[in-house]
């Protein structure tokens, strides 16, 4: 296991926004017991439950706990029925104080939340998935105060219009989806800012040039003798320092880091799942009116592909991924806590898996954290929606433009997925609007962030993209194989059917190199015998045959000389899932050992290398083959 470079104290790894912190400016958690209501008749905003007064004091009949939605048990509610409209309430521990702002902050609110404070009306935001703040420093009183603030949800169950992931649109959980998850999901939060600050920071790291970009968004415009300084670190090493005018509310500046010009030093600074470096920042903004100042941090990686390929740092990186649902038995889409998001990214690894594939979910923040401090390739997918229309695709661009923005400067994230088996493009292969959609989504992640490749459709119907996915759940070793066994077959492959009856590409796109990866498969289902309401693709029955399965199909992918890379489905339980390699509650199914043995195989060279066919190697081992 890596051991773990210092980092300073200014980064707290249980910040709800890890690469944006205020180390001198202490940020209030509010998490914890809330007023609570379901409000089924929607009569709460004509019955005033957002003001003072006997009505809302009696619709307000319950307490949940914060973050967790009020589905799960963790809440306190644990009511999986139909309720639309929930309402939450509680009193802020702030006061209003001379030349500081007061922010409060939503990590997540599923779907649509309206906020009010003592009865004022502070705004709404869209998006199940993405963080807000509101400024309420004019609406604080001066001295000791009692604010009240209050927070409408709206998460309509039968909008398949809305980006759901899978939550289910039922009454109750169906196939492959899971109970919803109505309200707050993430931490709610305070901070006090000074009146000019630093909104947003993103770091675009460039290996060529041994730089990297840093663009800052303040809160207003500047003045002329505003001042941006930036100091960078390395454990106790200070490696650069600049300062530069910012000039506008938006302001981008490039930083030479000298020490990586030195290129036997320049591995030692580069980000990887073998070395996840981290280099920190403190980031200052000086002037009238101004005195912020904030910890941030970045990685020097890159993530590309080329001949067939995935590059991490440039280099040929083979790719061992598992399908990560983040859905917990206790909180659902809700972290049960800070440490069980740590303890998710060192199991996927000790698991003998480099990356993990956020399926069908924005993740916490926190866990990108981990995964950047541990080493894990994050694929960020968003949360599809259903249907095609005018009004899923506004929702969704909306959304997407938000999460890139929020996580675009995490070094473990490689890849995104816009779209996941054409949820919400049913008729892609028939509907050139629907197929103009994905292919105008992979142009606008492009346009976002060019530094990362992009898969338009995962899975299968393909416009263009910078990786060929394929889902294939055949369940023996010869009928996996069959797919990948050299070049020809693999083309093949791409240019038809694939395993599940779909086109897999749409478009005649020129050859760049893009490498072909099995981005699901597996999915064997091993539970108690007699659960009746459990599944996977393929059954097994005993440990024994557990074992045996998921051997034969990871060395069915394992063998090809094509694949650049894999994603298991997948990593826990989901409620009626049962295929994965752990069970809800994380623990394995078989012991660690011998799972990490199955997903990394007998690779000479795991990092880079492919295993060459030789002529005299038939890739598919007839130990393996099932004869029935």
């Amino acid at each position: 296991m890596n051991t773990l470079a210092p980092l300073s104290g200014a980064l707290a790894p249980s910040h709800p926004r890890p690469q944006l912190q205020r180390p001198g400016s202490p940020w209030t958690d509010l998490s914890g017991h809330w007023d609570f209501s379901h409000d089924d008749d929607d009569r709460g905003i004509a019955d005033g439950w957002y003001t003072a007064g006997t009505a809302a004091d009696a619709a307000f009949d319950r307490q949940i706990v914060v973050p967790y939605p009020p589905e799960s048990t963790a809440s306190g509610i644990a009511d999986t029925g139909v309720h639309p409209i929930v309402w939450y309430r509680r009193v802020l521990p702030v006061q209003r104080r001379n030349g500081r702002r007061a922010l409060v902050h939503f990590g997540a609110v599923d779907y649509r939340a309206d906020v009010w404070l003592d009865g004022q009306y502070l705004g709404s935001h869209e998006g199940g998935s993405t963080p807000f703040w509101f400024d309420v420093t004019d609406l604080l009183a001066e001295g000791p105060s009692s604010p009240v603030l209050v927070v409408r949800a709206h998460d309509a169950t039968r909008d398949v219009a809305q980006p759901r992931g899978k939550q289910d649109w039922q009454d109750d959980p169906h196939g492959i989806w899971y109970e919803r998850t109505t309200g707050i999901w993430q931490p709610v939060w305070i901070e006090e800012v000074p009146e000019l600050f630093i909104e947003h920071l993103s770091w675009t790291p460039d290996l060529t040039s041994g730089s990297v970009e840093l663009a800052v968004e303040l809160n207003r415009d500047p003045s002329p003798e505003t001042t941006v300084g930036v100091v960078l670190h390395l454990g106790g090493e200070v490696l650069e320092r600049v300062t530069f005018a910012p000039g506008a509310r938006t302001a981008t500046h490039s930083i030479r880091i000298d020490r990586y010009r030195n290129g036997p030093e320049q591995g030692s600074l580069q980000w990887s799942p073998e070395n996840p470096c981290l280099i920190e920042a403190i980031v200052t903004v000086t002037g009238a009116g101004a005195g912020d100042e904030v910890a941030s941090y970045f990685g020097m990686r890159s993530a590309s592909v080329a001949n067939g390929h995935f590059l991490l740092n440039d280099r040929p990186y083979y790719v061992r991924s598992v399908l990560e649902q983040g859905f917990w038995p206790e909180s659902h889409l809700a972290a049960p806590s800070d440490d069980a998001l740590r303890g998710e990214v060192e199991l996927i690894k000790a698991l003998g898996f480099n990356a993990a594939r956020i399926h069908q979910k924005v993740e916490d923040p926190r866990f990108l954290y981990w995964a950047d401090r541990l080493g894990l390739l994050i694929w960020g997918e968003n949360a599809s929606a259903y249907e095609f229309s005018p009004t899923a695709i506004e929702r969704m661009t909306t959304e997407w433009i938000s999460v890139i923005k929020r996580d675009r400067s995490h070094p473990c994230i490689v890849t995104w997925v816009p779209l996941n088996e054409s949820w919400g493009v049913p008729q892609i292969s028939l509907d050139p609007a629907q197929l103009s959609y994905a292919q105008g989504l992979y142009h606008l992640t492009k346009a976002l962030d060019p530094t990362r490749p992009v898969v338009s459709n995962d899975g299968w119907e393909h416009a263009d993209s910078d990786i060929w996915t394929v889902h294939d759940y055949g369940t023996t070793h010869a009928e996996v194989a069959a797919s990948y066994a050299n070049a020809e077959t693999a083309l093949e492959l791409m240019d038809s059917i694939g395993p599940v009856g779909r086109r897999m590409r749409l478009l005649d796109v020129a050859d760049r190199g893009q490498p072909l990866m099995v981005t699901e498969f597996g999915g064997v289902g091993y539970v108690n015998p007699g659960d009746d309401k459990a599944w996977g693709y393929s059954t097994a029955q005993t440990p024994e045959e557990f074992e045996a399965l998921l051997r034969a199909l990871f060395s069915a992918i394992q063998l090809s000389p094509v694949v650049a890379g894999f994603c298991y489905t997948q990593f826990s339980d989901t409620r009626q899932e049962a295929n994965g390699l752990v069970d809800a509650d994380r623990r394995p199914k078989l012991p660690v050992a011998t799972i990490r043995s199955i997903v990394i195989g007998d690779r000479v060279d795991t990092t880079w290398q492919r295993r060459p066919r030789r002529p005299d190697h038939d890739l598919i081992d007839p130990d393996l083959v099932d004869t029935e």
